[in-house]
């Protein structure tokens, strides 16, 4: 009887843990198939983005018609982040000339200006500083005021083609370009 117990005890601990974990991967709000969030932001160096000049916001709608790669990093000047900037970065002349590629955080324009500066990223960095892009997709770490790193491909018709959700940042720009250079 006592054996019997312990273990309906551990299936049932077991199977809250699986719940729990469950729970934990579904705060992303949105999945591949569904319109990016039109949301407009202000954007460091947002000149780089097609038809901007300085001083715009942007959000997908003024995008449709391109592919476009957002990649969320949680702080801007933070190693981590700046070895998966510095790749999109290296790689970006590779992607196709139809491609946008911007990334994002809850940084403001001056600490995303700082980056840019500072690794001479030729792209435009989304400012959320009040995290309404990054709320409306559930991507908001658990740990504070900023975006989980996740990364969305979103297709001509604005509609989400692909999200990376588990991010290698030394890795993840490759997987990323081979993945848009098979779109068409």
């Amino acid at each position: 009887m006592v054996r019997a117990s312990r273990w309906v005890v551990a299936v049932a601990a077991g199977l809250f843990a699986a719940t729990a974990a469950v729970a934990d991967d579904s705060t992303l709000k949105v999945k591949e198939g569904d319109a990016f969030p039109d949301v407009t932001l202000h954007a460091a160096q947002v000149e780089k983005i097609p038809g901007k000049k300085a001083g715009d916001t942007v959000s997908i709608a003024d995008l449709k018609g391109k592919t476009v790669v957002v990649f969320f990093y949680p702080k801007a000047l933070t190693k981590g982040c700046t070895i998966e900037s510095c790749g999109f970065r290296d790689l970006a002349a590779k992607f196709p000339k139809d491609a946008v590629l911007v990334g994002a955080s809850a940084d403001d324009e001056a600490l995303q200006k700082k980056f840019i500066d500072t690794n001479m990223l030729p792209y435009a960095l989304l400012c959320d500083t009040d995290l309404k892009l990054i709320q409306s997709l559930g991507i908001q770490s658990p740990k504070g005021k900023v975006p989980q790193r996740v990364t969305f491909v979103v297709g001509k018709d604005g509609k989400i083609a692909k999200i990376y959700s588990k991010v290698t940042p030394a890795d993840h720009p490759t997987e990323v370009l081979k993945f848009v250079e098979e779109l068409k």
